[in-house]
């Protein structure tokens, strides 16, 4: 039996302008990490025996770790699509869109459909690739939407859509 991976699917290129100038910051500042981390590295090999140097050991994954993060950055960013412009039909649900959910009981939920890269659970943030964001993409107000969850389907009625920018 090998140990042979299937590559994950492809996630959607699509960014909000937000977005990709977080993922510009994160190139930047993994760069100037690098050179700490680099030095560090440097001071900790001068100290002799490799094999049992702890600080030597933590440094070589930590750079490995910035090294992975700046491939996939290097890798990603110019295959991304930035999202400026709202569309045309704002009471429709596209990328960005915060869109308010109610389901049976009453409980109001919000998401904002943004792109792969940015997702945020705890802000209420959904990949363009969830299938909740697939569910509800291109439904108006009023349209009920239903989605498969682990716990069995899941319906909600669309109450909101707004395409304003987040507060942060």
């Amino acid at each position: 039996m090998g140990r042979y991976r299937a590559p994950p699917p492809k996630s959607s290129p699509y960014i909000t302008p937000q977005g990709h100038q977080a993922l510009t910051e994160e190139l930047q500042s993994l760069w100037k990490r690098r050179a700490k981390v680099t030095r560090a590295l440097s001071a900790a090999a001068a100290e002799g025996d490799r094999s049992e140097n702890a600080e030597y050991i933590y440094r070589k994954k930590e750079l490995r770790e910035i090294d992975r993060r700046i491939r996939y950055l290097q890798k990603r960013l110019p295959d991304l699509k930035v999202v400026k412009e709202i569309p045309s039909d704002t009471g429709t649900v596209f990328f960005g869109a915060s869109v308010t959910l109610e389901d049976e009981t009453g409980t109001r939920v919000c998401y904002r459909i943004v792109g792969a890269d940015e997702f945020d659970p705890a802000r209420g943030w959904i990949s363009i690739d969830s299938p909740m964001a697939a569910a509800l993409m291109k439904k108006s107000l009023d349209n009920e939407v239903r989605v498969t969850t682990p716990g069995g389907q899941v319906s909600f009625v669309i109450v909101d859509i707004s395409y304003r920018q987040p507060a942060g």
